[in-house]
């Protein structure tokens, strides 16, 4: 190639280059600048205001900025359960100046606050086809996995299907037994390192108090029932998987620390790959558990027809039903011919959003009964009359019975919701009220606080007062810890009824 002709090669190269480097800053300024100031000005003259764009960073810093403030202050009083401007502390301080409809900005990501129950409703119910789950970050899909709560479309339809005899109530209350030993046998335990350390006397074995780290007590009631839920039979193989993936999110919850580095999860650090060891062992132990578990299939279903016959022939109505099958999630799911793949992930998927979301729920109601103990007399009282002292009841029925231990629950779902917030992004242009929401628009619904909003449960919506769940004719979607609509959480029943089922067991001994 002779030198003029390597001169227009190099200009060539150069003015693509340029051109390139040219639309390419060109396409970002769209996105970073140009895009945001069209979007901020088309909700403007709909009347949506909000805090202004800033470039690249949106209002990113700004939140920030008021969840430190807000963290870095106590509780005044202390036993205030006003937590919102704690816990959602942008939307508190925005709310009060562009009111309870309001845009803020995720980078360059608009986000449409909405907290009125009329909104939401068309969001999550009469319009949820136009909307989608927000993708969660990549740390958070690692520990959930590809199941449920990810899925969409006629696959998520196919898996919702095949799940939800797991969460029957019919088919949860063949859990009461072994809640209620699990629940028993620790407390037992507690009490004999209670007298085992006491200076009392043995003809005086009397404890009046010991002391319980509940969260911890709870995380550990809470694995059982969820393994037992997800594994039925092959319950000592799933607890081995369970504790691997309470290890995973352990480590997760370190990483999340770093998630402003870019690409920090790909980095060969020793945290990392130990992480990566133990999903590679999770999934295998999976894999392992849902092959044994379809090699003795066969056998299961004889020794069921076996127990069937069995109790046909002994008519015992002191049966505690402790023989018969729980329809567990892992055999459902190979029932209907699910690709050990996608078992995998929905094994995952249950044991992430089930364990926190339960122990947390349980904790959450022993300290407000702690700080109600009217409430935990009222419901101490309830137990004695419905169940008596039994240790383990000899019907499943009974926590239908318990009304006043369900409003308690109920108002610890409605103060501590599971999630503070859920966000929906708009798969297509869309109208709802007379708003015009673009495609890509993310709609953040903070379900704390419409929980707390005293348009909807009065002037003592920040105090806890289970006896308002006593009036049922409220907003549908003003008290939604569990979502509501199609996506509404699986595993709503499940909580609710390991809320009655822990805390009914201790209550006639037991005061917190």
């Amino acid at each position: 190639m002779g030198e003029e002709e390597l001169k227009w090669v190099m200009v060539v190269v150069v003015v693509f280059v340029v051109g390139l480097s040219l639309v390419m800053g060109m396409k970002m300024v769209e996105l970073l600048w140009w895009r945001p100031r069209r979007l901020e000005e088309h909700f403007s003259k709909q009347g949506i205001r909000g805090p202004p764009y800033r470039f690249f960073l949106g209002n990113v810093k700004e939140m920030v900025g008021f969840m430190l403030e807000a963290s870095s202050k106590p509780m005044i009083p202390h036993n205030s359960h006003n937590v919102l401007p704690r816990v959602l502390s942008f939307y508190h301080h925005w709310k009060k100046i562009y009111g309870s409809t309001f845009l803020l900005w995720f980078g360059p990501t608009p986000r449409l606050t909405v907290s009125d129950p009329d909104l939401i409703r068309e969001i999550l119910v009469s319009r949820s086809d136009a909307f989608d789950r927000y993708e969660s970050h990549p740390l958070v899909r690692q520990l959930e996995g590809d199941g449920l709560v990810s899925l969409r479309g006629e696959k998520w339809a196919h898996h919702r299907k095949v799940l939800t005899p797991t969460f029957h109530m019919d088919n949860l209350k063949l859990l009461i037994p072994y809640i209620g030993k699990t629940v028993l046998k620790m407390l037992e335990d507690k009490m004999k390192v209670a007298k085992a350390s006491s200076s009392l006397s043995s003809e005086e074995e009397e404890i009046e108090e010991i002391e319980i780290d509940v969260s911890e007590w709870f995380h550990t009631v809470t694995e059982d029932t969820i393994t037992r839920t997800a594994f039925g039979q092959s319950y000592d193989d799933g607890r081995a998987v369970c504790h691997l993936q309470a290890q995973q999110m352990t480590f997760a919850a370190e990483a999340f620390r770093k998630v402003l580095i870019p690409g920090y999860r790909f980095l060969p650090t020793k945290r990392n790959a130990s992480s990566w060891r133990l999903d590679k062992e999770i999934k295998k132990n999976l894999v392992g558990l849902i092959k044994k578990r379809k090699e003795s299939s066969l056998e299961e279903e004889e020794m069921r027809r076996r127990r069937r016959k069995k109790d046909d022939d002994d008519d015992d109505d002191d049966d505690d039903g402790q023989h018969e099958y729980c329809k567990d999630l892992l055999g459902q799911m190979i029932k209907a011919s699910t690709p050990a793949n996608e078992i995998v992930e929905e094994c995952k998927t249950f044991f992430f959003a089930g364990k926190q979301t339960t122990s947390n729920l349980l904790t959450w109601t022993t300290v407000l009964l702690a700080m109600h103990p009217e409430w935990q007399e009222l419901a101490r009282h309830e137990v004695l009359r419905f169940c008596g002292s039994r240790d383990i009841p000899t019907s499943r029925d009974h926590l239908a019975k318990l009304k006043t231990l369900g409003m308690i629950i109920n108002e610890t779902l409605r103060l501590y919701p599971p999630a503070v917030a859920t966000i929906r992004k708009a798969k297509v242009d869309v109208e709802l009220r007379g708003y015009k929401i673009p495609q890509g628009t993310e709609i953040l619904i903070p379900i704390m606080a419409v929980h707390h909003d005293v348009k909807i449960w009065g002037p003592d919506a920040a105090e806890f007062n289970p006896a308002r769940f006593m009036d049922r004719a409220r907003s549908p979607t003003g008290f939604i810890p569990f979502g509501v609509g199609p996506r509404m959480c699986i595993g709503k029943k499940l909580g609710a009824f390991g809320g009655k089922a822990n805390h009914r067991y201790p209550a006639p001994a037991v005061q917190v």
